[in-house]
């Protein structure tokens, strides 16, 4: 398949699930961990395709859901500052705080500028060196290399006006604590072909064997998720737990030696308060040691800001795959794109905005 259009291809789709068609011969559930997954999945009606019995649960793929309360209300406080210009990408721009968001913070006056890459955020701190420029950077492995890359920019041009908000989270230690859960009811994984390009395919094989457990690495378009699935019924269906590559086009299994060097240059391992899930041990990113006076929690002193979820919002659930979004008894009411009370709502990678913007627009009833 070298073109686009063959990934969407409805006969080999339609061929591909009669091979799953004829492969299945119980019950089983399926976690992606890739909102960009999710949203393949409900845009094509994917789910809807599968043999009676085979469920696909959303996990907690999008890194702007999983992003914590009390982070964004710490980018809010940073934000409102007069001598601030605070640097996002546009998808988190309307995530809701405790009581606001970043757009609100741009309305009232606050110097909120959406970038397309972090390294305007350095160009910036370069043209206004009277004002303080952060960055805010959020995201699983994939984003990390740029995001390290502009700090050692930074520091290699001996700006002191630039700084990185981050809240970096990681997907292996994520799988590990959605097995470890008393509820945990997934059988196999899709794990995000984007992450594995970066990190490589290394820390999977030990997942797979634990848990005996499926991992498919798999892509984006309708046709890869297809196969990732097929991939991850075959297995199970033999009785295998393997880590299996479906997306070699771009995965290598040793990942991008380059982008890990400056990942593990710049950021160490923490633990990590995921939103609406808690804090999973060592499945985070946070500056090291060398790189410290970048930290934009350390220099704004926000680290004391500590917020409590919204008790309407049920994001958690849906992001540990538990509920599907409109099992939500908000969804849809206090809840929509336009008033959203959780990240899934509003980002462009979350399960609820899919369920939402897509088809799935029953009202769950309280």
């Amino acid at each position: 398949m070298k073109y686009l259009d063959e990934f969407s291809d409805p006969e080999l789709a339609a061929a591909m699930l009669d091979e799953i068609a004829r492969t299945v011969t119980r019950p089983w559930a399926i976690m992606e961990v890739c909102g960009g997954q999710t949203h393949t999945i409900i845009r094509n009606g994917i789910d809807q395709l599968l043999p009676d019995g085979v469920e696909l649960i959303h996990g907690p793929g999008c890194p702007v859901c999983v992003t914590p309360l009390e982070t964004i209300d710490r980018a809010l406080a940073i934000a409102a500052r007069p001598d601030v210009i605070f640097c996002s990408f546009g998808d988190m721009v309307r995530v809701p705080g405790s009581s606001t968001d970043l757009l609100r913070i741009k309305s009232a006056g606050g110097d909120v500028r959406v970038v397309y890459s972090p390294l305007d955020a350095v160009r910036l701190a370069q043209a206004n060196p009277d004002r303080e420029v952060v960055f805010f950077g959020i995201g699983f492995e994939t984003t990390a290399p740029a995001n390290a890359m502009t700090v050692t920019m930074a520091k290699r041009l001996g700006l002191t006006n630039f700084s990185l908000l981050v809240s970096h989270v990681l997907v292996p230690p994520a799988i590990r604590a959605i097995m470890d859960s008393p509820s945990c009811r997934v059988q196999g994984f899709l794990a995000a072909g984007h992450v594995c390009t970066v990190m490589g395919m290394g820390e999977y094989v030990p997942l797979a064997a634990e848990y005996r457990v499926p991992i498919v690495v798999t892509g984006f378009e309708p046709l890869d998720v297809l196969d990732g699935i097929r991939r991850t019924l075959a297995q199970l269906e033999d009785g295998r737990a393997e880590l299996e590559n479906a997306y070699p086009r771009a995965v290598q299994p040793e990942g991008n030696p380059a982008a890990q060097a400056v990942v593990h240059e710049v950021f160490t391992t923490c633990d990590r308060a995921w939103r609406g899930i808690g804090t999973i041990p060592q499945s985070g990113w946070r500056l090291s040691d060398a790189y410290a006076d970048f930290d934009a929690e350390l220099r704004f002193e926000v680290t004391d800001i500590h917020t409590e979820e919204s008790a309407l919002c049920h994001s958690g659930e849906v992001l540990q795959g538990l509920i599907t979004p409109h099992e939500c008894p908000a969804f849809g009411k206090e809840c929509t794109p336009r008033s959203p009370l959780g990240a899934p709502m509003v980002s462009s990678e979350g399960a609820c905005a899919a369920y939402f913007q897509f088809r799935r627009l029953e009202v769950a009833t309280a």
